[in-house]
């Protein structure tokens, strides 16, 4: 794992580029604190920055920026490539590089192939998680690339003339033409959902590259200022459509089987490394299978990880350990208490560069510097969610529209209103004197939240309108940002895939798009790399991806069940009766905590004259949010918590 940055524009000489190059570099050492290097062709003016986290090949051989035999290519690369040592094999065989591997890097065998295959060709043979930055010094053209589901950041922008992209915004903006004008269409986005989906970024002129793409970029582009579009190389939406026409013929319990199969092979495979590997386990189904998989595969105990909390509602500790005692892994945990994350909170602009409000993002830097104590490398089993129907919205929305499309619209209104009435106070009392009626695996955690979203959706006027209210933080979140001339913030498309699949199977390819690799992904990332941690996720490999979606929809959900392929392979492993309790997820209790210990905190980043002096946000629309919290009217902890990562990213960008 490590961290990549660069420029191309004119007017450097050499020492000029070196100091420009290793300023972007040593910005995201954390990255990469084990080795750098830079690369610059004078002649082009293109320059490449690379920070080195060794986890394969420890030796000098795997340090980037690499040059190919022929002199051709030049690459810096972030990920790991799981098969790589079977593509060395393969172009062995082809007598492409026989007898002339340096070492045994998987950058080297990327190389070898952009040169025998192409870039495309090869970008087909590789699984793993990457980013890479290559120039082409025959034709001059420099290609950005992503890996299929984005586990990997890439930024790129035109600023000032001047072409800059990196792992992370905080190398771009060690460019001294780096302009840092805040997109408010990005804002906008950002208080929709509480990160911003790619393509966009919080500044003007810089973007994400999308997942599975690939960017060429020339001479012509970055003078013209004008660069081209990204070009996808992996389609989950022809992966989704493949898998309908052919789907797996067999059994529940053969299909099973054969996903059994594929994931074994990926877990192998990431748990590849000349340095030590561990795991998450949070004691759900998707990290206990990952867990289970590694053990099983293992004669010592592996290593595995997590992170609980005193109040009941959000802590898996105690599961996570009934696990780990079943598995026979060796355990490690820490209780996250509200101090833990008031040190926590200030590292939290400089870790994600740009405004993020995923408030589990505070147990995550905690789970991973703990972690880091113990091994390099983590697994994780992000993406069984969003593959397998694991979030209540896939059981809901067409319940939900169901039932309420029956009632003409006056009447719903009339029924939000009237439940809208009681305070959250009233709420958690009239829960709190039912919950003993509730049997253990019915009781959700934080229903008062799931209620207040219930509510939300009663006047949709459709079921993709449902969806839309349970992702997001505001539906209009125009009344929050001030001077954006949008009207609205539309986050649904993917009309083509919704005329071929189940509507379930829509709302799961849409959040793979959007919230999967820019929330989740984007938490892990930044969290572990702030502690120079690589995470795995087996899930996500894209062999894996291509095999769940051959699964029909009704293997995946049973009930009130999602996820019943790895929940039938994990009870081969642990009984069944180990999970029969609420998923928590992993989540904290910043309501309370906005009320208690972060008030203070709070109260400063939400002066109401600090917010006019800004100019960004309705100020009224901030403090009567506040209010309204203070006194448990209502619970806006998310849209408070938004709020709060952006003022306090704002704070830190003034600095710095």
């Amino acid at each position: 794992m490590c961290g990549i940055a660069g420029f191309w524009g004119d007017g450097y000489n050499h020492n000029e580029a070196s100091v420009i190059l290793n300023e972007m570099g040593s910005s995201i050492a954390h990255r990469g604190p084990d080795d750098s290097g830079v690369f610059f062709d004078e002649r082009s003016g293109l320059g490449l920055a690379h920070r080195r986290l060794s986890i394969l090949d420890l030796s000098s051989s795997g340090s980037q920026p690499m040059v190919s035999k022929d002199d051709r290519y030049v690459i810096v690369f972030n990920g790991e490539i799981y098969n790589h040592l079977e593509i060395r094999k393969e172009l062995d065989a082809a007598s492409a590089n026989p007898n002339q591997w340096k070492g045994y890097s998987d950058t080297e065998t990327i190389l070898a192939g952009f040169l025998f295959w192409g870039v495309r060709a090869t970008l087909t043979r590789l699984v793993g998680m990457f980013a890479i930055a290559l120039w082409d010094e025959q034709s001059w053209t420099l290609t950005l690339i992503r890996d299929r589901v984005g586990e990997k950041p890439l930024y790129y922008g035109i600023q000032n003339e001047c072409l800059v992209f990196g792992s992370e915004l905080k190398a771009l903006k060690k460019h001294s033409k780096f302009n840092g004008d805040i997109d408010r269409e990005s804002l906008a986005l950002y208080f929709k959902r509480g990160f911003i989906p790619a393509p966009n970024s919080i500044y003007k002129g810089v973007f994400k590259l999308p997942q599975a793409s690939l960017l060429e970029i020339n001479l012509s582009d970055v003078e013209s200022k004008v660069l081209g579009q990204p070009e996808l190389y992996w389609s989950l939406e022809n992966t989704i459509i493949d898998g309908h026409i052919r789907p797996l013929s067999g059994s529940f319990e053969r299909n099973s089987t054969t996903l059994e199969s594929t994931l074994l092979r990926s877990v192998t495979q990431q748990q590849i490394s000349d340095v030590p590997v561990g795991a998450f386990l949070s004691g759900g189904i998707d990290s206990s299978l990952i867990a289970a998989l590694m053990q099983s595969q293992s004669s010592i105990p592996v290593s595995t990880f997590t992170i609980g909390f005193e109040d009941a509602d959000f802590n898996e500790a105690n599961q996570a350990n009934v696990i780990a005692k079943k598995l026979g892994t060796s355990h490690n945990e820490l209780y996250m208490p509200p101090s833990e994350g008031l040190k926590v909170i200030p590292q939290l602009p400089h870790l994600y560069d740009e405004p993020f409000a995923d408030p589990s993002q505070l147990p995550m830097i905690l789970l991973a510097e703990m972690t880091k104590r113990h091994v390099t490398v983590a697994l994780s089993g992000d993406g069984g969610d969003e593959l397998f129907g694991g979030y209540n919205r896939y059981l809901l929305v067409q319940r939900i529209w169901k039932k309420v499309s029956k009632f003409p619209l006056p009447l719903r209104k009339f029924i939000i209103k009237v439940l809208s009435t009681p305070s959250i106070k009233s709420l958690e009392l009239l829960f709190r004197k039912l919950s003993p009626l509730v049997p253990e695996r019915y009781a959700y955690s934080q229903p008062i939240d799931k209620l207040t979203k219930l509510i939300s959706v009663l006047d949709a006027a459709s079921p993709e309108q449902i969806y839309t209210c349970l992702i997001s933080h505001l539906n209009d979140p125009i009344e929050m940002v001030l001077d954006t001339d949008i009207s609205e913030v539309n986050l649904v498309w993917g009309d083509k895939l919704k005329a071929s699949v189940l509507f379930e199977e829509w709302m799961m390819a849409m959040d793979i798009q959007t919230y999967l690799p820019d929330d989740v992904l984007v938490k892990v990332d930044r969290a572990s790399m702030g502690s120079s941690l690589e995470v795995r996720a087996p899930l996500l490999d894209h062999r894996v991806i291509e095999e769940a979606w051959k699964i029909p929809f009704e293997e995946k959900v049973y009930g009130n069940h999602g996820k019943m392929p790895l929940r039938n392979i994990l009870y081969k492993y642990i009984p069944e009766k180990y999970f029969d309790v609420s998923k928590k997820g992993f989540g904290v209790p910043i309501a309370d905590w906005l009320r208690g210990p972060l008030r203070d905190w709070a109260e400063i980043h939400l002066d109401e004259a600090l917010l006019i002096e800004q100019g960004y946000l309705n100020s009224s629309t901030v403090r009567k949010m506040w209010c309204e919290h203070l006194k448990g009217e209502k619970n806006w902890q998310y849209q408070l918590w938004d709020v709060l990562m952006f003022q306090s990213w704002l704070e830190y960008n003034e600095k710095y």
